[in-house]
């Protein structure tokens, strides 16, 4: 690519190659580069930030002509690549470690738009909304017990549970101010959701609180929860992460089913509660910014190397037109290169103007306003070589690489040339017009649209011939109305250099009459580039002059008009008015029952316990196999765990799983120490799950709605407050170094394989839901076991007297916790309103499916396991 002005910014690189931060950037270097290397656009991968570096001494900006050297020599530069490569020196400005994405914009407008939308299709349509509400209400009460308890249960837990595993992990992972801008974002999501829903209730529009409230007393107008989550969530762009957005968005939904269920949330409430969360973090990303996961010149560097170039210097020039990076490099065999980078992080730059022009030109380009790195390199890449093969003077491009998973670059030979806007009025010449449409008729005859013919990307060498560059945003294949607009692009252009009449007769030698004709109903601004638009308001009348020049050279050709088409109002009012028909219908058929539920059944609160006191064996290999880096078998570690049982019988509960479990894993080829640690780690996340949960129910007996399982205001400032206090400990080095020291002498030799187990995502899934599920398993048999008996207390309740009865169960001496779990279980069950009679029913139903039953499974498995030498 040519020379442009050249400017050497006032910092320098630091050597060595540095890598990219992102938000979850993967470790590891570059693959090798291909002639479109970009590989599908994945998930970042997890990497800890950048540290603070690239350190570099100023050097002193001086603008040169275009071609030549940037006076003053650096004092200091980045090493590329490794081994026993030479030092390259890279002078660049000093990367910011952190950047606000334009992306990162757009979605807070689109969400404040999308929220306004909401608002207000709901104040039109308040009829409509009322039904909707009226159906969901009516929708929820009829569905099944069990489900509203569980979803209650998961709900209520996992929307607070879920977001603080993923902050523990990845504090593990040195990623703490990803946390703390998350944790902000909570707390701007709290403050802004109780200042609106004040607002409402006080002085508020009455039908805008009457639809956000239901006129119910003590709903809130903004579930306060709902959105300080979302704005968390947001925050810290778990919605890159699959396995933690999946889980985070079930939670959700059961959540807001649980506030429908018990009335405390509204259709329309819970919309704008979620969008206000999401325009909180999006407008939080936007302010604190984020990692710079830009490369750095040094990066750049080594990606050169692998393409087989020898650089020895390289320093960073003007961006380009569309704000990629450029850098001028030196070659040892004396050569130079202009390589151009593409961030991954510009690639919604001026999507706004982009979606504009699509609007205003619907047939102008085929592309998307949203382009992906991969689809810009392989545009840029192509559109050159096919213009190389076409014939068209432009900069050779000679290799194109990624360069980490944040960028990629483009290696063009070097053309010492200056741009023609550069180059006064007095010196563009017939001949230099001439050859610059010969340039445009090479193109045009291969169907190139270069959609960018301005003084910019129109160069002459220091010979004097015309060099065309910036072909990014052109077209292959394209169509007559590209070629044409081309055309009446560049007659407009060069009429405001030269005139009218020259810029006719010129275009008119090469590109003959008809084609110029043809262009005609093109001369509009709107067909024109941003730049000579506003060239236009200076001489308002070249336009019209331009046709005159054409119309006189062929007056007899009839030219049909071309009416650019424009996004107009019939088509806004058509999607609209579609739009509001389809919303009604649905809601219309949503009162249809298609399947006759049939409500005269009971249920069978004894089949219910059974299933589940069979799924939590499941639910237990679960959770070994995902603390396990090694694969074990699903069926046969659930026949482990119902050996268990049968060994619970001669051990205390707490050591029989825990020996059965241990050996099972030596006898699958790991070694002892690994065993060990993996059976430990286990246990640990399971303490940790089963304090969690004591507290978090225990709390939640003292509300009022038992399927509301929705914490208050206070709760929530509370739990903020720990996270920040926890944040600021682990911030301090001497208070971190202290609790790491004690947290390793607790946990020696488990943290390993938890670290292990994290860099798995499936892992995860299966040691946490493993976990979760043992847990809820256990508490639904509980409590189908008491309503099998005619009565019914919270949830809630039954999941206290469960985690109470379970720890004293586990820390009793005898096998199983025989006599402690059945006697805490009957005095739990009694303090909450539970009669004795029935509570001592309902824990010996509970005992017998859980404990005695699985014996004789539990024996069968064992013999069968011995006989197999598989523990």
């Amino acid at each position: 690519m040519p020379a442009t002005p050249e400017q050497d910014r006032p910092a320098a690189s630091a050597g060595g190659d540095q890598p990219g931060a992102g938000d979850d950037p993967r470790p590891g270097g570059a693959t090798p580069a291909v002639p479109v290397p970009l590989p599908p656009e994945k998930p970042p991968g997890r990497r800890p930030e950048p540290e603070p570096g690239q350190a570099g001494k100023a050097v002193e900006p001086e603008k040169t002509a275009r071609g030549g050297e940037a006076a003053g020599s650096p004092e200091t530069g980045a090493t590329g690549g490794t081994g026993e490569q030479p030092t390259v020196l890279v002078v660049e400005p000093l990367l910011p470690q952190r950047l606000r994405r334009p992306s990162d914009a757009l979605r807070f407008l689109a969400t404040m738009v999308l929220l306004g939308g909401v608002i207000l299709l709901a104040l039109v349509a308040k009829q409509t909304l009322n039904g909707i509400e009226m159906d969901v209400e009516v929708g929820t009460r009829r569905a099944p017990a069990p489900l509203v308890f569980a979803a209650g249960f998961v709900g209520g837990g996992a929307v607070l549970v879920i977001p603080g595993i993923f902050a523990v992990e990845r504090v593990f992972h040195r990623d703490g101010l990803r946390i703390a801008g998350g944790l902000i974002a909570a707390i701007l999501g709290l403050l802004v959701s109780f200042a609106i829903g004040e607002w409402v209730v006080a002085a508020g529009p009455s039908d805008l609180r009457q639809l956000l409230t239901g006129g119910r007393p003590g709903v809130e107008p903004l579930n306060t929860l709902l959105t300080s989550v979302m704005a968390y969530i947001t925050a810290v762009r778990i919605s890159r992460r699959p396995m933690w957005r999946t889980l985070m968005w079930i939670a959700i939904a059961l959540h807001v089913f649980a506030l429908f269920t018990s009335t405390a949330a509204t259709v329309l409430g819970v919309l704008v509660s979620i969008l206000v969360g999401l325009g909180v973090g999006f407008g939080t990303l936007y302010a604190v910014g984020s990692p710079n996961t830009r490369p750095p010149g040094s990066a750049m560097v080594a990606s050169l190397r692998r393409l087989g170039f020898a650089p020895v210097k390289a320093r960073r020039i003007e961006d380009d037109i569309q704000g990629s990076r450029r850098y001028a490099v030196n070659l040892d065999d004396g050569r130079r290169l202009d390589v151009t980078v593409l961030d991954r992080d510009r690639q919604v730059a001026g999507l706004l103007y982009r979606l504009w022009r699509r609007m205003l030109l619907n047939s102008e380009t085929r592309r998307r306003a949203i382009r992906s790195l991969r689809a810009e390199l392989e545009r840029e890449a192509l559109m050159a070589y096919a213009a190389q093969a076409a014939g068209a003077s432009t900069p050779r491009l000679l290799g194109t690489s990624e360069v980490g998973t944040e960028a990629a670059l483009l290696a063009y030979e070097h053309v010492d040339s200056r741009p023609l806007e550069d180059i006064p009025d007095e010196e563009i010449t017939d001949e230099i017009l001439a050859e610059i449409w010969e340039q445009v008729r090479l193109l045009q005859a291969q169907r190139l649209a270069h959609r960018r013919l301005t003084g910019e990307s129109i160069h002459l060498d220091s010979d004097g011939h015309v060099v065309l560059v910036d072909a990014r945003s052109g077209e292959i294949a394209a169509g007559d109305l590209l070629l044409r607009i081309d055309i009446a692009q560049l007659l407009t252009y060069l009429g405001l250099r030269v005139g009218a009449e020259r810029s006719v007769r010129v275009a008119a030698s090469v590109m003959g009459a008809e084609a110029l004709a043809a262009a005609l109903p093109l001369l509009q601004r709107i067909a024109l580039t941003r730049q000579t638009r506003a060239a236009l308001r200076h001489n308002k009348q070249l336009l019209s002059a331009l046709r005159e020049q054409i119309v006189e050279l062929t007056p007899q050709t009839e030219v049909r008009e071309v009416r650019l088409e424009r996004f107009r109002p019939r088509s806004i009012v058509t999607i609209v008015g579609s739009t509001m028909a389809a919303y009604i219908l649905l809601s219309q058929l949503s009162r249809v029952n298609l399947v006759q539920i049939v409500t005269t059944a009971e249920w069978a609160w004894s089949g219910v316990a059974l299933v589940a006191a069979g799924m939590s064996y499941v639910a237990a290999a679960l959770m070994l196999k995902g603390f396990v880096p090694e694969t074990l078998p699903l069926g046969r570690t659930v026949l482990v765990q119902f050996a268990g049982s049968f060994v619970k019988l001669v051990a205390p509960a707490a050591v029989g799983i825990v020996a059965i479990n241990t050996r099972y894993l030596q006898k699958r080829g790991i070694p002892p120490g690994q065993a060990v640690s993996s059976v430990g780690a286990s246990q640990v996340v399971g303490l940790a799950f089963h304090i969690l949960l004591l507290l978090l129910f225990a709390y939640l007996t003292g509300t009022t709605a038992a399927t509301a399982l929705t914490p208050s205001r206070g709760l929530l400032a509370v739990l903020l407050a720990v996270g920040v206090t926890v944040l600021i400990v682990l911030s301090v080095p001497p208070l971190r170094r202290m609790l790491t020291t004690r947290m390793r002498s607790l946990f020696s030799g488990v943290v390993p394989r938890l670290l292990d187990v994290l860099q798995s995502p499936r892992k995860i899934a299966e040691g946490f839901s493993g976990t979760l599920l043992l847990t809820l398993a256990f508490v639904v048999c509980l409590d189908a076991c008491v309503r099998a008996f005619g009565e019914s207390i919270s949830f809630a309740a039954v999941a206290v007297v469960f985690l109470a009865g379970n720890a004293i169960g586990s820390a009793a001496p005898t096998p199983g916790g025989l006599g402690a779990v059945e006697t805490s279980l009957v005095v739990g069950l009694t303090l909450f309103g539970v009669n004795s009679g029935i509570a001592t029913s309902a824990v010996l139903l509970y005992r017998l499916l859980t404990f005695w039953l699985p014996v004789l499974v539990g024996w069968a498995a064992f013999t069968h396991l011995q006989r197999h030498e598989a523990i």
